[in-house]
């Protein structure tokens, strides 16, 4: 079983760039870049379990999936286009999205968060 806690050392992670159609991305402020690994599930499953770092920026996209999230470095901001709701997020803290969200996310520290998906129809 993997385990992860603030701060710790999650090793090398692939480059993830923000160009799914699906996602809808848009940055709007800097140059976010993000990267990330699949520890669990994946393509053609339900379900997926990994991590995923963005430097810092401002982009908006598409949840793709629901997905329950927990920062384990860094701070962000993130707004829901639809209730305009913003959530600020540390080291330790936990967020739930829903699959269809429209949001953004507003990095000002670099982020990695550890995160758990489902999305019904499959990865």
């Amino acid at each position: 079983m993997r385990q992860y806690k603030p701060g710790d050392d999650v090793g090398a992670l692939e480059s993830w760039p923000l160009d799914n159609p699906a996602s809808a991305y848009a940055i709007r402020e800097g140059d976010p870049r993000t990267s990330g690994r699949i520890e669990a599930g994946g393509p053609g499953q339900a379900t997926r379990f990994g991590l995923w770092r963005c430097t810092r920026g401002v982009f908006d996209c598409t949840e793709q999936g629901d997905e329950l999230m927990t920062v384990l470095a860094g701070r962000c901001r993130i707004t829901d286009h639809a209730t305009g709701k913003v959530t600020s997020l540390g080291p330790g803290d936990s967020l739930f999205l829903r699959d269809g969200m429209r949001v953004t996310w507003e990095v000002t520290e670099d982020v990695t968060k550890v995160f758990f998906g489902w999305k019904a129809d499959g990865y």
